[in-house]
């Protein structure tokens, strides 16, 4: 069972961006690595009749339960802790630091190539239980908006590389996201790349005509007017 977080223990590390990993690696049943990602995603003390409610939906609650006590039993001791009633778990978690370094993004504060890195990744891909929905969207949208606040940041301050690459990621998870596109656009411009400049925006361009049958917003064309001035250049 769940035991008092132990403060002599070695660091605890989880990772749900991008997968689902744990360091030092240990074996996980199929139930514990559930549970795991479930009080990871949460990141606070979960009460277990909600946990209970969130993982085994579609049985009866005394067999919910039971469920909850077995994965608890699974687990390798020191990984999940009891508060009470609630449950936690006892690691450091990647998602928290990711939504510290969008915090400090959208607050104006540049980010560092690791920080860019972990905004990358959405948030346990693959997974698609009703419980984790809602997180995933949530992530994804925090994430793309820090990307691009970041790239703009770092766009003005002359840190072009880091730019580029926060825009680029930032584009890569919503490729039909025009505030992305611009972003990047800024970016390259800042650098005086005016041919990646331009082929973003085409790029942009034939997506959302793809998908959905729009030309882009035309204040991000008149943006690039300067570079290439004959409007079918830019299509």
């Amino acid at each position: 069972m769940a035991g008092k977080q132990d403060p002599a223990a070695p660091n605890r590390l989880m990772a749900v961006l991008g997968r689902l990993g744990v360091s030092p690696m240990v074996r996980l049943s199929i139930s514990g690595r559930r549970l795991l990602a479930y009080l990871a995603v949460r990141g606070q003390p979960v009460p277990r009749a909600l946990a209970v409610e969130d993982l085994w939906p579609d049985v009866m609650e005394d067999v919910g339960r039971a469920n909850l006590r077995r994965a608890l039993w699974q687990l390798p001791r020191g990984w999940a802790a009891a508060v009470g009633d609630e449950l936690v778990i006892d690691a450091e978690v990647d998602l928290a630091r990711a939504r510290a370094a969008a915090s400090r993004a959208l607050a104006g504060e540049a980010l560092s190539f690791d920080e860019i890195a972990l905004l990358s990744s959405d948030l346990l891909p693959g997974w698609h239980e009703d419980w984790v929905r809602p997180a995933q969207d949530a992530f994804r949208l925090l994430r793309v908006q820090a990307l691009e606040a970041a790239c703009l940041t770092m766009a003005s301050s002359g840190d072009y590389a880091q730019a580029t690459q926060a825009g680029t990621a930032a584009l890569a998870a919503e490729p039909l996201r025009e505030s992305a596109a611009e972003a990047l656009i800024i970016a390259h411009l800042a650098q005086r790349n005016r041919f990646q400049a331009v082929q973003c925006f085409r790029a942009l361009s034939a997506r959302l005509q793809t998908e959905l049958g729009v030309a882009p917003d035309p204040a991000l064309a008149e943006r690039l007017m300067s570079i290439a001035p004959a409007t079918q250049t830019l299509q």
